[in-house]
């Protein structure tokens, strides 16, 4: 199949007829059409298909047995009314690039893998690269037990709802000790490539970000009959806290964003008595990071102090800055620089990735595809055919220098 063709069947997975953007959250009837689509990918080309005791999917050319193997991939599943590039492109773009190979009659020496990552975004359960963080170690099974979704069912629920056993879950160390080279291929979320005029850049490192929840807790009251001297309003304080986070981002050079919001009792009549909301914050730095959380906590216990709320805050998740291991990068831009006669742009991102999450323990790259309008997250994510097959020829390239020499 080519590169469109695949594009095209897996383009009505999981999409919203409201939104025109997809739903493909963990362990849903979306998740399972996405995984069959990509078994049937894998088998249809002789690859042996398999599932890891994370629910992560695996595609083999060769024998993992043999070790040092060269694995691609990222994942299928979206962000609530995500687009349609984020994650897909690189899986759909992996199974293209070994079309590619094949068709240019290469011939390998490790075992090649495509992989499809469960639970990359972190939609349903509140914490992002799932699959990838238990494969290694960074999610103790403990933790993984008290993951439970907005309707309070827990992942090993879901996990059993759709199939899987969850009782396996946990580190795989042997899996990943296979693994000579990981390399993911992304649509960019910026505009870098674009303003730059490059098809494709190679990553240099992923920005230090994380998560913290925010819970206001007031007084509930009738909305009616409660004089305003007389309230202990959440939502005033939340609200001042989202402004309080934009400045200091502003003056920090990052981003902070409080992008979802949990209301109790949620009535339009009613003062609120609990307004939990999530931050989520990224900056080039640690300390830069550290800088702009703390103050925009420091704002949020003024705020807070002010309205007579209450308020406590929980980091849920955070991974440190990923250095993309330099003698791999290093080596992607050889063979890539030689195939172009020019160097690729190198660029760092501020969003997560599951290859940052393996780099602590697997050697691990990442190329990015031009996004000209620099939207992510949304159905407006874009990156034109042309660029989409370039970056095809990118990682067939890189795949070609890595498993083939």
């Amino acid at each position: 199949m080519t590169f469109h063709s695949m594009w095209a069947e897996l383009l009505p997975i999981g999409r919203s007829s409201a939104s025109g953007g997809y739903r493909r959250f963990a362990w849903t009837g979306a998740d399972t059409d996405c995984r069959a689509w990509f078994r049937q990918q894998a088998e249809s080309r002789g690859l042996t298909c398999e599932l890891d005791r994370n629910g992560n999917q695996w595609a083999w050319l060769g024998d993992p047995a043999e070790g040092d193997a060269v694995v691609t991939g990222s994942h299928l599943d979206s962000v609530p009314d995500g687009g349609a590039f984020d994650g897909p492109l690189g899986v759909v773009s992996s199974f293209a690039a070994l079309d590619e190979l094949r068709a240019r009659g290469a011939r390998f020496t490790k075992p090649l893998a495509i992989v499809n990552f469960g639970d990359e975004e972190g939609a349903r359960f509140g914490l992002a690269c799932v699959g990838s963080r238990l494969a290694a170690g960074q999610l103790t099974v403990e933790q993984a037990h008290r993951l439970t979704d907005a309707d309070g069912i827990t992942l090993p629920q879901a996990m059993e709802r759709a199939g899987y056993d969850p009782a396996a879950i946990g580190p795989d160390p042997e899996r990943l000790g296979r693994i000579g080279a990981f390399v993911e291929l992304h649509v960019e979320q910026g505009r870098a490539l674009d303003i730059g005029g490059d098809q494709v850049g190679i990553a240099s490192a992923i920005w230090p970000h994380g998560r913290w929840r925010f819970d206001f807790r007031g007084e509930a009251n009738h909305a009616g009959t409660t004089r305003l001297v007389d309230r202990r309003d959440p939502m005033l304080s939340y609200a001042e806290t989202v402004l309080s986070a934009r400045q200091e981002a502003r003056l920090a050079g990052a981003v902070a964003t409080f992008g979802k919001i949990a209301v109790e009792p949620n009535g339009v009549n009613a003062i609120p008595s609990l307004v939990r909301g999530w931050l989520d914050s990224r900056a080039a730095d640690q300390a830069t990071l550290d800088t702009v959380v703390t103050g925009i906590e420091k704002a949020a216990r003024a705020h807070a102090e002010e309205q007579g709320v209450e308020l406590d805050v929980v980091r849920e998740s955070f991974t440190p800055v990923v250095e993309f291991e330099h003698a791999l990068r290093d080596e992607l831009a050889r063979i890539l620089g030689k195939e172009r006669d020019a160097a690729l742009a190198v660029l760092g991102t501020g969003a997560g990735h599951d290859a940052g999450i393996l780099s602590g323990t697997v050697p691990t790259a990442m190329l990015f595809v031009r996004n000209p309008t620099g939207v992510s997250h949304s159905p407006a994510e874009f990156a034109a055919e042309d660029d989409c097959v370039a970056g095809v020829t990118a990682l067939a390239d890189v795949l070609e220098g890595l498993a083939c020499r």
